[in-house]
Formats: C-alpha cells, structure tokens, sequence
C-alpha cells in the first residue's frame, strides 16, 4: 500500500481529532497487518469503491469511546448512550471526508460508502489488501485506523496506458 493513499488520513485524523478534542494528537504507532481486523470496542467501518478500493475502521476502546462522545457531546454520557457510536460514525464521516478531499485534488475519483456501525465480533477480512494500522493517542484515549486500500484495477490499468 502506498504512503500516498495512507498520509490523507493521518493528517485528517490529526486534524479533526486535534480540534474537537482541542488538545493535541500523536501517533502511538503504525505498522502493518495482513490478518483480518478485530474490532477493539465501538467500530464504524467506511467502504470505498472507485479509482481506489478498500475500507478504513475506525475503532475506539469502549471506555475512549464513551469520553471522546462526552467530550464532544459537552456532557458525560453513560457507554449505552445512543451517542456513543453515533459518535464514532461521525467522526468516520469527518475524517474520511478530509481525506477524500485530499485524494480527490490528486485526481482520484471514488465513491465512499456511509459509515457502518461494527457491532458484530466477525473479523473483518483486508480480502487480498494488507492493512496499515495506526493508533493515535488523544487526550480522551487511543484511537484506531485500520486502512486497507488499494487502487482498483480498472485505475491500474488506465494509468499503465497513459
């Protein structure tokens, strides 16, 4: 997997995670993974489709799901509130949309499919895609990414014929 397709979404996380917890971000670590994901807690999984193939999970312990959705909710929230994985899902919307942004000013053109509640203990398969995993410690917990994406290959083959 290219860095290329990986750092959109690093500096999106930094960036969204950064100013709605308004305290710093930092990578607590990165490495890749070729088994399948299993959720850690509260997980929205977000599918992509297009120039670039793949999904990215964003997973959040359930006690760091519980602060990082009271933090924003500006209250504390029991973990049954509905805005817990409400939450998370938004913040899966947010990221990727910056993300995409980013991506889409490269001249990639996809379609990225509405964020899913994970609830399930299913693994997650990557399919034939390594993942990269990256958690980001934030002031409310450590936040996970799991991206695995790759170009598709109707787009490999258009940029082999350019």
């Amino acid at each position: 997997m290219k860095l290329d397709l990986i750092q959109p979404f690093i500096n999106s996380a930094d960036a969204v995670l950064s100013q709605g917890l308004q305290s710093p971000v930092s990578i607590a670590s990165l490495s890749m993974e070729q088994e399948t994901y299993r959720r850690k807690g509260v997980a929205a999984l977000v599918r992509l489709t297009g120039d670039i193939e793949g999904r990215i999970v964003f997973d959040l312990d359930s006690e760091t799901a519980v602060r990082l959705a009271s933090q924003f909710a500006g209250a504390t929230l029991p973990e049954a509130d509905a805005l817990v994985p409400e939450t998370v899902c938004e913040l899966a919307n947010q990221i990727t949309g910056n993300a995409i942004t980013s991506l889409n000013d490269q001249g990639f053109r996809f379609r990225v499919h509405p964020p899913e509640l994970q609830i399930s203990d299913v693994p997650q398969s990557t399919e034939d895609t390594e993942a990269v995993v990256i958690s980001l410690d934030t002031a409310s917990g450590r936040v996970f990414m799991n991206i695995a994406l790759r170009y598709s290959p109707r787009f490999e083959f258009a940029a082999a014929g350019s």
